[in-house]
């Protein structure tokens, strides 16, 4: 595993010679850091922002590396330390998919990584939680992969493409009638919508261990069994219930491991569609990163998991209610203090 990460660090090089750039992606001085690094394999720790970062950077179980803190890569700054005696590896991804999908692969290229833990806030699309809840799923989705039908056309209608294995009716549907704001609908058939239906549909990937460019399909990701299993002891945990001792959560927040969660490029904060990914896929946590975080580690066969803190409803509050600002400092510190916890019970601590 040594051999082929220098070796992948001098291929990058020689590319960079080659194409003859001004500035490669990784210049030749960090690719000694780099080599050094990965002699010991790291876990990585991925988050979307640095609101929910900072209280991790923060905290007294973070101890960053003295000789080499971090290291400047494609405008990612990899945090390099140990967090409670484990070697680990924090990057910031941005927002949304593409960001994590970018970062991620970035974080698995370039170093040997055991495992990756990714953490954050989201969105509650489950009653039985509440804001401040830790909710940990068994599968990822992403759920803003669409094929949007034109109007007249139904659910028997075949998909453009789908013939040749393109696109699938398998997974289930939208449709936007079924949402009219109608006052009439008791006296009257629901008219249908300009907006017909939308068609979710799974990523395409492929794996590493295949022959290339042969495609497969993934629409529920799993996390990885053994940090599942893992997570359960997290159950119990303390979390925080008060902001600033000031503004408290009616009863004290939990950590729970749960079915589903979804992403998409798609800051939810519609009740209706809420409840319809609740209702349809089962899920807790809506966010915008976690489902890109899967699929990349889930394409290159490295062990993953999510933990995401609630800060919101999604929409399914009173329309004066500002969850997501009032919240998220106080859920971004559950979901430090659950991926802490978590980093203990993970195996070869330094």
């Amino acid at each position: 595993m040594r051999a082929f990460f220098k070796t992948f660090g001098w291929f990058v090089v020689g590319l960079c010679f080659l194409v003859n750039r001004v500035e490669c992606m990784v210049p030749k001085s960090l690719l000694k850091d780099i080599d050094k690094i990965n002699k010991v394999g790291s876990y990585g720790i991925v988050v979307p922002n640095s609101f929910e970062m900072n209280p991790l950077l923060q905290s007294s179980s973070f101890i960053a590396n003295k000789k080499r803190p971090y290291i400047d890569i494609s405008g990612r700054r990899f945090r390099i330390g140990t967090l409670e005696n484990q070697r680990v590896i924090i990057v910031m991804t941005g927002l949304a998919m593409l960001n994590a999908g970018i970062t991620t692969q970035l974080l698995l290229s370039l170093f040997n990584v055991k495992g990756v833990i990714h953490f954050g806030i989201a969105g509650n699309a489950n009653t039985e939680l509440e804001i401040g809840d830790v909710a940990i799923p068994e599968f990822w989705a992403h759920t803003g992969l669409w094929v949007w039908q034109r109007y007249g056309e139904g659910s028997q209608s075949e998909l453009p493409l789908e013939s040749n294995g393109d696109y699938t009716r398998s997974i289930g549907y939208l449709k936007f009638s079924d949402y009219n704001n109608d006052t009439n609908t008791q006296q009257i058939k629901i008219k249908d919508n300009l907006l017909n239906n939308v068609w979710y549909q799974p990523e395409e990937i492929f794996p590493i261990n295949t022959t290339p460019e042969s495609r497969q399909h993934a629409f529920w990701v799993p996390v990885d069994n053994n940090y599942y299993t893992l997570s359960k002891q997290l159950e119990g945990i303390k979390l925080e219930r008060c902001i600033n001792g000031t503004i408290c959560l009616p009863r004290e927040p939990k950590v729970s491991r749960v079915q589903r969660g979804v992403s998409a490029n798609i800051f939810v904060d519609n009740g209706a569609y809420r409840n319809f990914l609740n209702s349809k896929f089962n899920v807790t946590p809506i966010d915008m990163e976690s489902a890109a975080v899967a699929l990349i580690c889930y394409q290159q066969k490295i062990p993953f998991i999510a933990i995401r803190a609630l800060s919101d409803l999604a929409g399914g509050g009173s329309a004066i209610s500002n969850e997501a600002s009032n919240f998220a400092p106080l859920a971004a510190q559950n979901a430090v203090v659950a991926l802490v916890k978590f980093v203990t019970l993970l195996p070869s601590k330094v």
